[in-house]
């Protein structure tokens, strides 16, 4: 694990699977789980959870997009996985290729992962600057 990697702080949302969180454990990330503390927690919440613990969220809810961008709340980066119809096994191994070889473009973003392909939306100074990664 690299020096950005050890940086990451995660927040995993419900939807995502016990194997992820499994996995970001064993390979020694920093993690918590929102259905450790309430599987029933509003997103509200949980981005309040993750700004004041500086975490960065993974999830699969879109309506994360609606809160950080529409509403314009606080965030420590989202990570959104559309991955609809994948089972845990494939979500693993869509985290740790997003996290070998993009740990560095993660945090404080806004990132959506679908169809092999991480968007990164970051801002800089106000403006959202976007840019994809292929996922190779």
């Amino acid at each position: 694990m690299n020096q950005k990697q050890k940086e990451l702080r995660f927040l995993v949302d419900v939807g995502v699977s016990k194997k992820v969180e499994q996995w970001l454990l064993k390979n020694e990330y920093n993690m918590k789980a929102v259905r450790d503390i309430d599987p029933r927690m509003d997103d509200a919440k949980i981005l309040n959870i993750a700004v004041s613990e500086n975490r960065m969220i993974i999830t699969m809810d879109k309506d994360f997009g609606e809160l950080v961008y529409n509403s314009g709340l606080a965030h420590c980066g989202v990570l959104l996985l559309r991955l609809e119809d994948a089972v845990a096994d494939e979500k693993v191994v869509v985290m740790e290729k997003i996290l070998t070889e993009h740990s560095d473009k993660l945090l404080n973003n806004f990132c959506v992962f679908q169809n092999g392909r991480l968007r990164i939306k970051r801002e800089v100074k106000g403006q959202v600057i976007h840019f994809t990664e292929r996922n190779r």
